[in-house]
């Protein structure tokens, strides 16, 4: 199948502005294919919906490129937004501007290669641009009732739209013109709510170009979950592409956790494993939901994807540490990662016996009593080996590397204990 038709097959179009136009391209030649992303905060998994199919144009020997709105981003794309943005400093964009562009090379190998995708930021060709050139020059080409009659701007007629985020559809209609003629990118792809501003970067090439000029725009569909709320939520907010606001580990876990009415659409949509691989395990889901095998393959896909193949070896052993209950051998920043939101308290580098220790000292037992009742019974484990001497003496020894001490009470419950 041709990428049009693999896309159809993965659910992943939403609205092109001239199907068979843009087959008949793809056929004649290899195109550049571009999508856009504004520095306005770190990446979550949401973002890398458009650019997985980016990525795929390029498997299929496409040139893509990514824009990084160093421009745009100070403006404020208004779709999606029921009010006006609040805008952030030259500063602050100039260092999101620079975050994104370590988190484009890292997941999609650029510049290593001619083939790799290439990433430029809007700001290099909009920031000498005065404002008679841009009202003489570039404003003259767009009508006022067209651009009212966008969705992106219609949809915010009625709470209000200042001029500055009025004129966005604007400058991503200079960005596509620029990539237009200097980087010979005839498509441009973007979510649902795009479709404003890309039908509008469409108008303004064929204002300046000529109307048979060969450019397209193609939108991807909105991603919403079985029970239909908004894909890539949880109960503790969005899932980050940093590992350092979600770690690798509670990524993996996210995956791993999907519903099973979800979790082959997202196969489809964010692994390149072949139709074949996918069906296959369509059929387990089917046949064994019980053994998960389609989201572990997810967890494991998106995780080294996003992640890299270490990460992913540490979330597993993480994982299978946490399901077994035997966690002696992990290391301790192992241990911080997984056990990051269990509940954590905190104990002294000092001997003290295992009684006074959960009682007095962290409080994970509320009387001594009880604390000996649980070691004769063996309800209580220390770094994964179950502990039965109520005599027993806690030392920093006892340790992850002199950092964290690991209780379990019972089957399930894990309490962090920090040294301190």
């Amino acid at each position: 199948m041709d990428i049009l038709e693999e896309l159809t097959w993965r659910g992943a179009i939403n609205q092109q502005t001239d199907e068979e136009g843009l087959r008949e391209l793809l056929q004649e030649k290899k195109i550049g294919v571009y999508c856009g992303i504004d520095p306005t905060g770190s990446m979550h998994i949401g973002h890398l919906i458009p650019f997985m199919i980016l990525k795929r144009f390029q498997l299929a020997g496409h040139r893509p490129v990514i824009v990084i709105g160093g421009a745009t981003g100070s403006i404020g794309d208004p779709s999606g937004k029921s009010q006006e943005r609040v805008l952030q400093s030259k500063e602050q964009v100039e260092q999101n501007a620079a975050k994104l562009t370590e988190q484009m090379e890292q997941l999609f190998d650029a510049g290593k290669d001619e083939k790799a995708i290439r990433l430029v930021n809007n700001l290099d060709w909009t920031k000498d641009l005065t404002l008679l050139d841009f009202l003489r020059n570039i404003g003259k080409s767009f009508n006022v009732n067209t651009m009212l009659a966008k969705e992106i701007v219609s949809s915010r007629l009625e709470t209000g739209i200042s001029f500055t985020e009025f004129t966005y559809q604007i400058l991503q209609s200079i960005d596509f013109l620029h990539l237009y003629k200097e980087e010979d990118v005839q498509l441009q792809i973007g979510g649902a709510d795009q479709w404003g501003n890309i039908t509008a970067g469409l108008e303004y090439i064929r204002k300046q170009e000529g109307a048979d000029a060969k450019a397209f725009g193609l939108t991807i569909p909105l991603m919403l979950k079985a029970d239909g709320t908004k894909f890539g939520k949880t109960a503790g907010g969005a899932v980050w592409l940093d590992p350092e606001k979600t770690t690798p580990y509670e990524f993996y876990q996210f995956w791993l956790n999907q519903d099973d009415r979800d979790v082959i659409k997202y196969l489809k949509y964010f692994t390149f494993l072949s139709e074949e691989d996918i069906n296959a395990l369509a059929e387990k889901v089917a046949a064994e939901p019980h053994k998960r095998e389609a989201q572990k393959t997810l967890a494991r896909e998106m995780t080294q994807f996003v992640h890299g193949k270490a990460a992913l070896e540490d979330a597993e052993k993480i994982s299978a540490a946490l399901f077994s209950g035997d966690v002696k051998d992990l290391t301790a920043d192992q241990i911080e990662e997984g056990f990051k939101h269990m509940p954590t308290f905190e104990s002294p580098k000092e001997a003290r016996n295992i009684v006074e220790w959960l009682v007095d000292v962290v409080g994970i037992e509320p009387s001594r009593r009880q604390a000996r009742e649980d070691l004769k019974n063996g309800a209580i484990s220390i770094n994964g080996e179950k502990e039965t001497d109520v005599e027993a003496v806690i030392t920093p020894e006892n340790s992850f590397e002199g950092k964290f001490i690991l209780v379990r009470r019972g089957k399930k419950k894990y309490f962090l204990v920090k040294l301190v």
